[in-house]
């Protein structure tokens, strides 16, 4: 069993339950889904380049990314309808708590300047949201033969209700957030 499902039974569930009032282990909200997904710019002049992204992003997740194609035309980036421009990867269950873990655990902390993360990035339906930088940061990929230095968006999907309980939820699995009371 990965270690943050353990985490989130043992110890995360009853203090949600006693925090939130709700004895219920089923009425308590859970991580659905992690969705990490890449969008490659330069895969208008360059496919090579959305290839080399895919990889790392198949590397960093342990499983295959589905591309992403462009819905539309648009002349002013050379760009047409049905060009590949990304991929995704969505992840649940096991997988998904192994990620987790070691985005908070090792990733996190190896961004540069790293503060914590924002404490607002919420969507009001209990979804939060992060964008990396660049994949290097990611143990499994490799910086001396990184070409292109990619950016990805992190999608933490939870069954909450609020924002507030998801804050909650994630604060008990150590999400590093910035303290609300220092930020400008």
């Amino acid at each position: 069993m990965a270690r943050m499902k353990e985490k989130y039974l043992t110890e995360i569930v009853p203090k949600l339950a006693e925090e939130l009032g709700r004895p219920n282990a089923h009425s308590l909200p859970k991580i659905e889904k992690i969705v990490v997904s890449m969008g490659v710019g330069q895969a208008v002049q360059d496919q090579k380049a959305l290839d080399e992204a895919l990889g790392y992003l198949t590397q960093i997740t342990g499983q295959k990314p589905s591309v992403r194609r462009a819905r539309r035309s648009i002349a002013q980036f050379k760009l047409r309808e049905g060009m590949r421009i990304g991929g995704a990867v969505t992840l649940r269950k096991e997988r998904m708590y192994e990620f987790l873990d070691r985005l908070i655990t090792l990733v996190l902390p190896r961004v540069r300047d790293f503060r914590g993360v924002s404490h607002k990035a919420f969507d009001g339906r209990g979804n939060y949201s992060l964008g990396l930088s660049e994949q290097v940061v990611f143990l499994e990929v490799d910086a001396d033969n990184v070409k292109n230095i990619q950016g990805m968006n992190i999608a933490i999907v939870t069954t909450a209700d609020s924002d507030d309980e998801a804050r909650l939820l994630l604060k008990e699995f150590g999400m590093p957030f910035k303290d609300p009371s220092k930020s400008r």
